[in-house]
């Protein structure tokens, strides 16, 4: 096997403008996330509200999630990215909008609050397009040999915004307030935007332009569920982040709990993100593809370890270190995920496969949330959290009895296979 090349996508220009786009439209989006949760859970005091927020986001991000992933293979991917970053850019302004006192002078909390919730849904609608369409447009930027490292520096990327739009957020809400944090945010996306001009339109490459809609779909649905790595892969994923959504609990945490204020809240956020971007720098060095069942395997229980860890602390510091290294094992889980799906989807069902990885994976982070929500009303929010990690547990010793193809999975040979391509 040839020696790796750690910097190989990153020799190709337009892939470079695609991670400086893609690192502020996700530091926008992660910002505004957690801004969004602080002041919603600042007029509620309720974490039920939190898990509501998760909701909203889940129901279109999921119902429309096939369909976008049809609507993707069929349209050309860099102005479809455009349009979607456009009306991201409407939400934004939305958000400002609503916590402008001129604004909303003589509005009840009610009002202010469902006004919150339908700017979420949308934006539900709006990310079961951005997934897919940004899976499916680094593959026309980058030659096939390039993506398993094309997948490692994308999610670097998202990572590193990741880990800065959080705590930037925390801290903004502490010295500008709420409404200028989501002033600093539209401008992110409007730039994000500039930047994507840059990038030049690509080619549609699915030869089945006109498709009927179900049997795209079904085709898309099919391929998944046949190939079992990736089917494998998203399953696991999916209960893992179902049950180990914490991170929607952190406004309480920082508020009731652990007493650290905004500031604490933006390091509390930010900590995972940093644990998962230092990992998936070194996996550009040293790839993980041999053993990547087991291996993701290992991640996943660490993962679920780590935020009964965090459930059960009261001490700040420890609460730090749990969520980095929840970071630390998602990084990891992330990065085989992604080289899996690089690797195995065909270019002209990039986009329907990316749609069925966002309702396994990405939804249920919104899923999680509101599970996490619901069951911090019912049973307490330690205890929440702790159940969640312990079924996180369960669900990986459970996977790795019944599935000994999981365990032995292994991407080396299709990692080569490109490299020779």
């Amino acid at each position: 096997m040839a020696k790796t090349d750690p910097y190989a996508a990153l020799r190709f220009k337009e892939f470079k403008v695609f991670l400086l786009l893609r690192f502020f439209l996700v530091f926008g989006w992660t910002m505004q996330f957690i801004v969004i949760e602080w002041e919603v859970y600042s007029l509620t005091k309720d974490p039920l509200s939190l898990g509501i927020i998760g909701l909203m986001e889940i129901i279109p991000a999921f119902t429309m999630a096939l369909f976008a992933g049809h609507i993707v293979d069929q349209n050309e991917k860099r102005n479809l990215l455009a349009k979607c970053i456009a009306a991201f850019s409407l939400i934004s302004l939305g958000l400002f909008l609503l916590t402008w006192p001129k604004v909303i002078e003589g509005w009840s909390t009610k009002i202010i609050l469902y006004s919150i919730y339908a700017l979420v849904f949308f934006g539900g609608f709006l990310r079961s397009f951005f997934g897919p369409t940004i899976f499916s447009l680094v593959a026309l930027i980058v030659p096939k040999k390039a993506y398993p490292n094309a997948a490692t520096w994308n999610s670097s990327t998202w990572q590193m915004a990741a880990v800065l739009g959080p705590a930037f957020g925390g801290f903004a809400i502490g010295w500008i307030g709420v409404h200028w944090s989501l002033c600093i945010i539209f401008g992110l996306v409007i730039l994000s935007l500039l930047i994507l001009l840059q990038i030049k339109p690509k080619p549609i490459l699915n030869p089945k332009i006109g498709e009927p809609v179900m049997q795209s779909l079904k085709e898309g649905v099919r391929f998944v569920f046949k190939t079992k790595a990736i089917l494998g892969a998203l399953t696991l994923d999916m209960i893992a982040v179902l049950f180990g959504g914490a991170i929607a609990l952190l406004p309480v945490f920082a508020q009731d709990i652990l007493k650290v204020g905004s500031e604490g809240f933006g390091v509390l956020r930010a900590a995972p993100a940093v644990g998962a971007f230092i990992t998936m720098l070194i996996t550009a060095y040293i790839p993980i593809s041999k053993n990547a069942g087991m291996k993701l395997l290992a991640a996943v229980f660490g993962f679920g370890v780590c935020i009964i860890v965090f459930g059960l602390s009261s001490i700040f510091w420890i609460s730090v270190v749990a969520l980095f290294f929840s970071g630390v094992t998602d990084g990891v889980s992330m990065v085989v995920r992604q080289t899996i799906l690089q690797l195995k989807t065909p270019d002209n069902m990039r986009g329907r496969v990316s749609s069925v990885n966002s309702m396994f994976v990405g939804s249920s982070n919104e899923l999680g949330a509101f599970e996490s929500g619901l069951t911090a009303k019912l049973m307490g929010t330690v205890t929440a959290v702790v159940f969640g990690g312990t079924m996180t547990l369960i669900t990986v010793v459970t996977t790795a009895l019944v599935s000994p193809s999981f365990r032995k999975l292994d991407l080396t040979k299709d990692m080569e296979a490109h490299e020779k391509d």
